[in-house]
């Protein structure tokens, strides 16, 4: 590969060759030849006697050693890449080269293909995104008891568990699990449609004949390994098709990222940390710095993701009547771009979700120094239940807490609200027993149920019905 010209970061450094591969030449001109030879069967299964077995077979001898030169050379002539590559099969089938695209436009073999890519790409990501989801399934289950300290606002708050954080994130991904699923499932080929989609062509083909036209679309799609064609068009297929995909694609990246900003916060506080290798460099001027690299490239690739969704919905607001070209230079760029930059995300999260680490020792610090306040309610009601006045110990309980929150703040020192409440003359209890009011199990409310219930009931039949694909590790290149 030369050093003089540029190299996309996204095949360079982040995406997979199975990923690369389904958006590459081969498969994309493969392709354009699969769909000739599905229609010249179609014509000639369904009358069309110009078109004969002989012709198909050699057709089919050539489907995949693709003469590239003689195309590159003829579409400097003519300027027109489908009728290039036309060309060029003709001269490996001389006897089918008269039949080769009869009664086809450009966008038979270029809609259907970008429709039949989608629908490979859509595959790899799901089987990623399946094994995302069961890699987190995995860190809940491991961790739903495991009590820390949660926040809103990133002030903290009531505490949850390790394992419940953990479902918020697998929820989003479940989420787009199920998008992913209906859009791909939609999913229809162009059929041939001819120029303006009204398959005029195909009549006068098949002599008038709408029951014939009507199957030469239901035999390409059969035969394509799709359900049906899309019932009307122009001489594309609906745009809004691309930007239902790529938004698929985005909300991939936006659950990517969020989960990848709360392990970033995570690692700033210590309590969890993405895998760190051992000959890992944090920082080229700080050697013991622990940079969490690969949850800053999941939200650095993800923004991308996020962002190319736009441009197929700008393409299909602004397509005239039955079709203009200014989408084909934008399609060749954000749809595989997109596809290649979700693809390396999911690479990371399944990296990164399998290696999480967690630092129970700092978690349990953190909680603790924050629990006396959490407790002071229970601590509270306690004392009313011995006897006391509910609106004298709120009182007290707001002055101690206040003094205690300004020892921590100003004076830098350790929460001591707890020695506090055991010294005053209003309460009756030492500083043990208010210690076992604080554990912090008894305030993470129904976290762990709530976790046990969502992987039975959401995650598990997930993984059973994947079964087949999990299992999956990624290394990720950089």
């Amino acid at each position: 590969m030369g050093t003089d010209r540029y190299i996309s970061p996204l095949s360079e450094r982040y995406a997979s060759k199975e990923m690369q591969y389904i958006f590459s030449q081969d498969m994309k001109f493969k392709t354009w030849r699969r769909l000739w030879i599905a229609l010249a069967e179609s014509e000639m299964e369904l009358g069309l006697t110009q078109i004969t077995q002989e012709q198909i077979d050699e057709m089919k001898a050539h489907v995949d050693d693709i003469n590239y030169e003689e195309a590159k050379a003829r579409e400097k002539i003519v300027r027109h890449d489908v009728m290039s590559h036309v060309y060029a099969y003709g001269l490996q089938c001389p006897k089918a080269k008269g039949i080769i695209h009869l009664g086809a436009t450009s966008c038979y073999v270029g809609d259907n293909t970008d429709i039949i890519v989608m629908n490979e790409a859509l595959k790899l990501v799901r089987t990623k995104l399946v094994n995302v989801i069961d890699k987190l399934a995995k860190f809940a289950n491991e961790h739903k008891d495991l009590p820390t300290l949660a926040f809103t606002h990133f002030q903290p708050a009531q505490p949850t568990t390790v394992g419940k954080r953990a479902t918020l994130w697998l929820q989003d991904f479940a989420m787009d699990l199920d998008d992913l699923d209906y859009i791909q499932g939609s999913l229809k080929l162009l059929g041939s449609k001819g120029t303006t989609g009204t398959q005029a062509s195909f009549l006068e083909l098949f002599a008038g004949d709408w029951e014939k036209v009507k199957k030469v679309d239901e035999k390409i799609a059969e035969k394509m390994g799709f359900k049906e064609c899309y019932a009307v068009s122009g001489q594309t297929y609906s745009r809004k098709v691309d930007m239902r995909v790529l938004n698929v694609l985005a909300n991939i990246a936006v659950t990517a990222h969020k989960m990848s900003n709360d392990i970033r916060l995570l690692q700033h506080l210590k309590e969890v940390e993405e895998p760190f290798e051992k000959n890992q460099i944090g920082s080229s001027a700080m050697a013991y710095k622990r940079n969490p690299m690969r949850s800053e490239r999941i939200a650095s690739l993800s923004n991308y993701v996020i962002l190319d969704a736009l441009n197929p919905a700008l393409v299909a607001a602004t397509q005239w009547f039955e079709r203009t070209l200014d989408d084909s230079a934008n399609k060749r760029l954000s749809i595989p771009e997109g596809f290649l930059a979700i693809d390396g995300i999911l690479d990371l999260c399944i990296n990164v979700t399998d290696g999480l680490v967690v630092y129970p020792k700092v978690i349990e610090k953190r909680l603790k120094s924050e629990l006396p306040f959490m407790a002071t309610e229970n601590i509270m009601m306690d004392a009313v239940k011995d006897g006391g006045d509910r609106q004298e110990l709120h009182e007290v309980i707001r002055t101690l807490s206040m003094e205690a929150g300004k020892a921590v703040k100003e004076e830098g020192k350790d929460n001591n609200l707890l020695e506090l409440i055991a010294a005053n003359e209003n309460f009756n209890y030492s500083c043990e027993e208010l210690e076992a009011k604080t554990n912090p199990a008894d305030y993470t409310g129904c976290a762990s149920m709530q976790v046990e219930r969502f992987l039975n009931e959401v995650i598990k039949p997930i993984q059973d019905a994947n079964k087949d694909i999990l299992g999956l590790n990624s290394e990720i290149n950089v």
